[in-house]
């Protein structure tokens, strides 16, 4: 079954089908995005799948042919202070929220990847693998893992010592570097940083 036939199967109980994912739970730094995609039944976009599985050029191509394509579709994000407040699963769940219900467009269904959903208007289905199985869902992983790398290389201008262009807020030994050296910026999450920080004072 393709992406798109997936999705043909919610409309023959769902008028309006919705895909909505997230990007952005696992870094150390910056906001956690999500985006929202409704695509009339016609709708195949070749090449589209899961974004983690795609090279930054094809999801960048992706994202206008999405954006041209999609009946309606919204890109929002929770903040970093929203992150330290109600945790990165909560925020998550806020941004795709937010996602969801500032579209024109009303969903009957929503298809929501991984195996939790938010509190939503509309009924809302969680589908392990959904960027993998559902066109909408994958899109909207395209469209919110484009918007969150977009803004980090805005980050990227405005706080270069941390290189966040290279690594785009994740774990990875650069960014590291960067931490030991510089401390925090303001759009680190602290709470994410606490187990590195008790590993580094057990150093010798």
């Amino acid at each position: 079954m393709t992406l798109a036939e997936f999705d043909n199967e919610y409309r023959k109980e769902y008028k309006i089908v919705c895909g909505c994912d997230e990007a952005g739970r696992g870094p150390l730094a910056g906001d956690v995005f999500a985006a929202a995609v409704i695509f009339d039944e016609d709708t195949v976009i070749e090449g589209i799948n899961d974004s983690k599985k795609l090279t930054a050029k094809k999801r960048e191509a992706l994202f206008d042919e999405i954006i041209e394509k999609a009946l309606d579709f919204s890109i929002q994000c929770s903040t970093i202070s929203e992150i330290e407040d109600i945790n990165i699963l909560n925020a998550a769940m806020l941004a795709m929220k937010r996602s969801v219900e500032s579209m024109k467009t009303k969903p009957d269904i929503c298809l929501i990847d991984g195996n939790k959903t938010p509190d939503l208007e509309c009924k809302a289905e969680a589908v392990i693998k959904g960027d993998a199985k559902s066109q909408a869902v994958a899109a909207a992983s395209i469209l919110a893992k484009v918007a969150r790398d977009r803004y980090m290389l805005d980050m990227a201008k405005k706080y270069p010592e941390y290189q966040f262009e290279k690594h785009k807020g994740y774990g990875t030994k650069l960014h590291y570097e960067m931490l030991d050296k510089y401390g925090e910026s303001p759009i680190h999450r602290p709470s994410f940083l606490k187990k590195y920080y008790e590993k580094r004072s057990k150093q010798p």
